[in-house]
């Protein structure tokens, strides 16, 4: 008697697809964290932020003029303030249009992502680049980035959620596409500036995309058990 061979569906593929990444990007993580706390990476951080600015002045970045106004611009979207502002915004948009689950995974996104880099920093307690001077002023540990973390994981969930939303195939991957793109300016901002290393920023990165998976883990699950109930409301009342 020949046995039925198990074959994933789409579904299920997916979630294990998803989960593999998780587990590498957790991987990546620790190893890059650990790399960072032993001083391997210090090398390259300080390479990278001194190829930013002039050679005979540290305090002059590299690039024209404009530049610096632009760095300062960019590193804003990933500030408190302007997250802050713009989930507060559409937290409330969601549930006035009557989409609460979609409501409660952005605020949720964002609040556990502010956590999560509060305790990732109090941790690992490393101090801000004392290389060159910096454009900004900042005050809390520089390991991981904030802006960054806070960036990949709101705007990537966002973008996640704008894709689910769209019907057009190429307007999911300008979402996506644009959900990355501003990640990428606010990290690559904050190295600019001279307040981060490469590494925190990169760190940032790995640890917002984590958490913003998460997220769409748990928004597919909520949407599916939304859906069974669904199915079961007419069966129970015929």
């Amino acid at each position: 008697m020949k046995l039925p061979t198990w074959r994933p569906d789409r579904r299920e593929l997916t979630w294990l697809l998803v989960l593999l990444g998780l587990a590498t990007l957790l991987f990546i993580f620790v190893k890059l964290a650990g790399e960072v706390m032993e001083g391997d990476t210090q090398a390259f951080d300080t390479h990278v932020l001194r190829a930013l600015r002039e050679t005979n002045d540290p305090a002059t970045p590299i690039g024209p003029r404009w530049l610096s106004g632009v760095a300062m611009d960019l590193t804003a979207l990933g500030g408190p303030t302007v997250i802050g502002l713009l989930v507060f915004s559409i937290t409330v948009f969601l549930l006035l249009q009557g989409m609460s689950r979609h409501a409660l995974i952005v605020l949720s996104a964002a609040v556990s992502a502010w956590g999560l880099e509060w305790m990732l920093k109090a941790a690992f307690a490393r101090a801000r680049p004392a290389v060159v001077p910096h454009l900004r002023e900042v005050f809390s540990p520089s390991f991981p980035s904030g802006h960054a973390l806070e960036s990949a994981a709101v705007y990537l969930t966002l973008g996640a959620m704008l894709m689910r939303l769209a019907e057009r195939r190429l307007t999911k991957i300008y979402c996506v596409a644009m959900a990355m793109f501003l990640t990428l300016l606010v990290g690559a901002s904050r190295v600019y500036l001279g307040v981060h290393y490469p590494t925190d920023v990169l760190a940032g990165w790995i640890v917002g995309l984590f958490w913003a998976s998460i997220c769409w883990l748990v928004e597919r699950r909520l949407e599916r058990r939304a859906d069974v109930r669904a199915e079961r409301r007419p069966a129970a009342n015929p």
